[in-house]
Parts: C-alpha cells; sequence; structure tokens
C-alpha cells in the first residue's frame, strides 16, 4: 500500500496542476506544467517525509490531512518566493481540491475495509 499512497498522492496533484493550467488556458506543456507544479511537488514530499518521521501510516486519513497542509503551506510559499501568484481564491481551491483528493482516496479505502498499513 505504500507505494500506492504515494502513487494516489502524486496523480491528485498533477490532476490539481493540469486541470489549472488547462482552465486557465495554460497549455500542457512539459515546461509549463513542471513550472506549476514543482512549488507544490515540494510541499507534497515535505509531507510525506514528515508523515515518514512521525511514524505515521502515510494511508491513514490523519495523514492524508497533513499532507495537505504541507502540500497547500510549503507549495504556496514557494510560489510566492519564485513570483507565481497566490490569490486568496486560488489557496482556497488548492485546499479544496487536495483535501477532497489527498484525503478523498484515503476514506475512501477506509469505507471500503481495506487493510492499511501500520
Amino acid at each position: 500500500m505504500k507505494k500506492l499512497t504515494y502513487l494516489f498522492d502524486l496523480l491528485s496533484v498533477l490532476l490539481f496542476v493540469a486541470i489549472g493550467r488547462h482552465a486557465h488556458n495554460h497549455g500542457l506543456t512539459w515546461k509549463g506544467m513542471f513550472s506549476t507544479i514543482w512549488p507544490v511537488g515540494v510541499g507534497l514530499l515535505a509531507g510525506w517525509i514528515y508523515v515518514r518521521l512521525a511514524k505515521r501510516s502515510a494511508a491513514s486519513i490523519r495523514s492524508g490531512f497533513v499532507v495537505v497542509l504541507f502540500t497547500v503551506v510549503v507549495g504556496m510559499i514557494l510560489r510566492v518566493i519564485s513570483g507565481q501568484g497566490t490569490a486568496f481564491t486560488f489557496i482556497v481551491v488548492a485546499l479544496v481540491f487536495l483535501s477532497l483528493f489527498l484525503v478523498g482516496w484515503r476514506w475512501i479505502y477506509f469505507k471500503l475495509g481495506l487493510r492499511i498499513e501500520p
């Protein structure tokens, strides 16, 4: 399950970036995707590292919320530092979307009664 946890999280962040770029007519080029995803990706990585150091299950719902917070907070800070925008509505959309996806898949997994690694 560990590998799937990271894969589902990464795919969720990629989907968030792709939808955002498409909605704002920025295109889906490799360079464009990378420039948009790197701050959020670093935040995602920071969340994973924190969860791992805290010795928590990466697939737990609680860990999902931790990963969301790290992803959004670190991602927004890095966007500001790198000169990318962080409008209030963008932060809200990021929090809602990433909560639905990063916590949502964990919740579905739990509700199906599937085993989550310790």
